[in-house]
């Protein structure tokens, strides 16, 4: 990695990136674009498909597929400028991040021909299966089981909260292979078609806005050829970590860039909305709140940088500790910054219009997913501290 890639002050080629993803950003923003589509409950595939064109879904991923060849650092950069203009991708946090790293790290030559040139140009989508009912945040109490039938594997099981299903191509299944239903868990990666036999999905109801779904699955005996595992079918946690660090690292980029897009909403109405003849940001009750938000979304975005390059140079436990707090610090971030924007708009903070409250709703999903504020707290305590583990 070259001196300019290892720092967090950004040479010219990632601030031309940040510039020309802003520039999409502006053309595809929330009010005008994503807001009007997200009511609807409509997946934002004008957007996905131009950032596509211009090489921006895949530039983590290898040249020889297609890829911009870069890290995660200019993915989660890619992440947070559309964001910062209400237009962030959650199937970007999910294809080229998760499944993208994973296929790219742990996957066959064969695999990663037939799966990585989609995914840099856009045409593929690969959701993440992981979460299920009874396991929560618990990963090691996974239920879904992979057994052997000759060359193939038979998957048996349920998935929950799975985003974007309807969009994708194929789901990388997180299940336990049969010989494995004991202990600790070890975990198998499969890719499974959405059009699968007997590979069934059920749109949950969930109370926000946003144009993505989220998904029950249920796996009744899928069966799977032989190069659908990914990886090792008895693999040691590092090759499912491996994509979510990547995870946590631009689902923190996102919350960034909500962040900011709610801090420039907040701003320009201060500076324009002027009451007994003064606009409102200039009395402190409104500047020093947006002041602070201000430095704390910094100190965020800082965090998730520093985990960005961590990972990008092959410290995955450095990496692991800073996604981690850069996660639960970008989420925070967010929530305050939305409510502030409200807050600064007064009634007019809960209309259609600018649509604040509904962002608000999406902004809160963060801070529950894709991994909990108390499980972050957790890890931080029991690695960072060195405190005795509570579960």
């Amino acid at each position: 990695m070259s001196e300019n890639t290892s720092s967090f002050i950004e040479n010219d080629e990632r601030r031309e990136l940040r510039a020309a993803v802003a520039k999409l950003g502006e053309r595809y923003n929330y009010v005008d674009y994503v807001l009007p589509r997200a009511r609807h409950g409509e997946p934002l595939n004008e957007l996905w498909n131009d950032a596509a064109k211009l090489g921006f879904l895949g530039v983590n991923l290898p040249e020889e597929y297609g890829g911009g060849g870069a890290g995660i650092y200019e993915l989660a950069l890619v992440q947070e400028e559309l964001s910062a203009r209400g237009a962030g991708l959650l199937l970007v946090v999910v294809s080229p991040a998760i499944c993208g790293t994973i296929i790219t790290k742990f996957g066959t030559d064969e695999q990663k021909q037939k799966w990585l040139p989609g995914l840099a140009d856009g045409t593929r989508k690969i959701a993440f299966g992981i979460t299920e009912a009874d396991a929560g945040s618990n990963s090691h109490q996974i239920s879904t089981t992979a057994r052997r039938d000759g060359d193939e594997w038979i998957l048996s099981g349920n998935k929950i909260f799975i985003s974007g299903v309807d969009q994708a191509e194929a789901v990388l299944i997180v299940a336990r292979t049969e010989d494995s239903k004991t202990g600790k868990l070890k975990p198998a990666l499969f890719l499974v078609p959405t059009d699968a036999d007997n590979f069934h999905r059920t749109k949950m109801d969930m109370d926000i806005i946003e144009p993505d779904h989220q998904y029950m699955l249920f796996l009744d005996d899928v069966r799977l050829p032989a190069d659908a595992l990914v990886g090792e079918a008895d693999a040691a946690l590092m090759q499912l970590f491996a994509g979510l660090n990547p995870e946590r690292i631009v689902g923190a980029a996102m919350a960034v860039g909500m962040a900011r897009y709610a801090l420039a909403a907040a701003v320009k109405y201060a500076g324009e909305r002027t009451v007994w003849k003064t606009p409102i940001g200039a009395h402190q009750g409104i500047s020093h709140p947006l002041a602070q938000i201000k430095i704390e979304i910094e100190m965020a975005a800082l965090m998730m940088r520093k985990a960005a390059v961590l990972y990008d140079s092959g410290d995955d436990f450095g990496a692991a500790e800073a996604a981690n707090m850069a996660k639960y610090a970008a989420a925070e971030v967010a929530i305050k910054s939305l409510d502030q924007a409200i807050q600064t708009h007064g009634g007019a903070g809960l209309t259609e219009e600018y649509g604040l409250a509904a962002m608000l709703g999406a902004a809160r999903i963060i801070r529950v997913a894709p991994v909990s504020r108390e499980m972050i707290l957790n890890f931080i305590a029991q690695h960072s501290l060195g405190l005795p583990r509570s579960y």
